[in-house]
């Protein structure tokens, strides 16, 4: 090749011919390359769509090299080489390691914007489980998808604050029901390898755009349970495990993340939006969908759950209604996300409902909760 027995000159505006968008691949895998592009791209989805690769067929294996180029009239553009090799249905799954994203992550700070609160719902993942969607690949292509989905709504936001709200059931768990020892492509160790990583992908995506503050609740899937009873304390749970990790992650990270979880013995947790109480909890408390918010008044008359907005997953389809006024006379709001799982078998069969994966977005701004930004994507 010309290009390899002739290198560009150091000031050149094209990269290394190594860095320039291309593929080549055998049965086995092969390499590829971005091309320049304007932002830094750290979602591997991504990264293969733009060598033209179909994510759904390859994965990136191993390191990924970064060339940047800094202009002093205009922004500075970044390509990313990288090996890659197929994806095989009967495969067993190679985990991605959590401590390989973390090196990999490299993000200058996110600039500072004007505007409201993003709140990001993370809700019933259920890592592990099979359903009439699918298995952990159809669920990893779909959390690709969605984060796609996602990353466009940033950029077309204007927000100085992300809240990424894990709304429980990160995982699907073995206790939880007799199905699941039969109906669960993974175990549950690997269950949290997947959710850990899958989740802080998502995280790391949102810290691109603002500092970003998580937070984390028990749910029935992800406690530590023996068949429907708890084994310990509610706060002995796979998805605070997974902030926990994730916060000492960070320490090496330094992306700009602050993880909240509730203090021991509580299921619930009351966040504060800038003056406006954002309380969390999974939902399974309440019997039906249609009680959850007398279950809030109780916990709010105990004192535990006052709070301006709800937001509650477990039943696997969105909903937004009002439930009452606060002391200055707003709208509280009880918001249920959508599921993002591989559907429910239990829930259709159980109470008639199944509604559509989607990843629920809404912001919170000076007068609260603005109903008209509610977006699922």
């Amino acid at each position: 090749m010309l290009a390899d027995r002739f290198p560009d000159p150091p000031n050149a505006d094209v990269p290394p011919a190594q860095y320039r968008q291309h593929a080549a691949w055998d049965s086995s895998g092969g390499v590829a390359s971005t091309g320049p592009v304007r932002e830094l791209v750290s979602d591997h989805g991504q990264m293969l769509r733009l060598a033209g690769l179909d994510p759904e067929a390859w994965r990136i294996v191993g390191k990924v090299s970064q060339w940047t180029k800094t202009h002093h009239d205009r922004p500075d553009t970044y390509s990313f080489f990288f090996a890659f090799e197929p994806i095989t249905d009967d495969e067993d799954f190679d985990l991605p390691a959590l401590y390989a994203e973390v090196g990999r992550t490299r993000q200058k700070p996110p600039k500072p914007r004007e505007g409201g609160t993003l709140v990001v719902c993370w809700a019933d993942i259920q890592t592990g489980k099979v359903d009439r969607l699918g298995g952990t690949t159809d669920l990893l292509t779909r959390l690709d998808e969605k984060r796609a989905a996602l990353e466009g709504h940033l950029r077309r936001s204007k927000v100085s604050r992300i809240v990424v709200a894990d709304v429980g059931d990160i995982v699907e768990g073995i206790e939880n029901t007799s199905s699941q020892l039969a109906t669960n492509d993974l175990s549950l160790m690997d269950q949290v390898d997947i959710a850990a990583t899958e989740f802080w992908k998502t995280i790391r995506l949102c810290a691109r755009f603002a500092p970003v503050d998580v937070l984390s609740i028990p749910s029935n899937h992800a406690q530590l349970r023996r068949g429907k009873g708890l084994i310990g304390k509610p706060t002995d749970d796979w998805g605070l495990h997974i902030s926990r990790r994730l916060e000492r992650m960070n320490d090496e990270a330094g992306l700009p993340l602050t993880f909240h979880r509730p203090e021991d013995w509580a299921e619930t947790l009351v966040f504060d939006v800038g003056g406006t109480r954002l309380g969390l909890a999974h939902g399974h408390q309440a019997s039906a969908p249609s009680r959850v918010t007398e279950w809030w008044a109780k916990m709010t008359h105990a004192g535990v759950m006052d709070c301006d907005v709800l937001l509650t997953g477990h039943y696997h389809f969105p909903s937004v209604r009002p439930s009452g006024r606060n002391v200055n006379g707003r709208a509280r709001w009880h918001i249920q996300a959508p599921t993002l799982d591989n559907g429910s078998a239990w829930v259709r069969n159980t109470i008639g409902e199944d509604g559509d994966p989607g990843l629920m977005t809404f912001v919170i701004d000076a007068d609260g909760f603005s109903l008209q930004s509610l977006t699922v994507l």
